[in-house]
């Protein structure tokens, strides 16, 4: 049976989306994955998203916390807020209290992509506070180190992301994903897929 892969994730304004789509890509591209996209619940009003300029949602699931269950890894995705995951992100996971009681999710390999505002806005600190919630699930963090290789250490350009995962800078909102943010998506998603892989054949 094929791998099954869920790519969760929560964006406001697209730019957590388009790195979702991107690992999906990656993750596909390895044989004997099957991936699936979902997005988290909203938690602000119609009125308060449309007075912050929020476009419309994309049009992936939308994922109810049982449903983590049936995956054999999964990819969580969200922008930071003041260094740390967006609430709409942390209100998802704080109902996945009936998994954590019978450690629905106990051994499943799980990573982290994300977004930020700024260079200093939390590229580290938002994954490394969300590792927190995958300990008390006994989920196997599966973090991309330094594989994606030149593209770590990239100091001409302006590139989000780190050993933790893939990430972007969303600046004032008009900046979307770079090329090489892109790639690095795509990076984490194969690697990851191919971890899951090797899991789910040996479980």
């Amino acid at each position: 049976m094929a791998a099954k892969i869920y790519v969760v994730y929560y964006s406001m304004y697209g730019h957590v989306a388009k790195l979702a789509e991107e690992i999906k890509k990656g993750a596909s591209s390895i044989e004997g994955v099957e991936v699936k996209l979902w997005q988290v619940p909203e938690t602000l009003p119609e009125e308060v998203l449309g007075k912050m300029g929020a476009p419309p949602k994309t049009d992936a699931p939308i994922i109810t916390p049982d449903d983590l269950a049936e995956a054999d890894g999964i990819l969580f995705g969200f922008p930071t807020r003041f260094g740390m995951m967006a609430a709409q992100f942390k209100a998802f996971l704080d109902a996945t209290g009936g998994l954590w009681r019978t450690q629905a999710l106990a051994g499943k390999p799980a990573g982290i992509f994300y977004s930020t505002g700024s260079q200093g806005g939390g590229q580290e600190t938002t994954p490394l506070t969300a590792i927190t919630q995958l300990v008390h699930h006994g989920m196997i963090f599966v973090p991309i180190g330094y594989t994606f290789g030149a593209g770590m250490f990239e100091m001409e350009k302006v590139k989000g992301g780190s050993p933790y995962g893939a990430g972007t800078y969303a600046g004032d909102g008009s900046r979307f994903p770079s090329e090489l943010e892109m790639q690095q998506a795509f990076h984490q998603g194969k690697y990851f897929a191919g971890i899951a892989k090797k899991f789910k054949s040996s479980s």
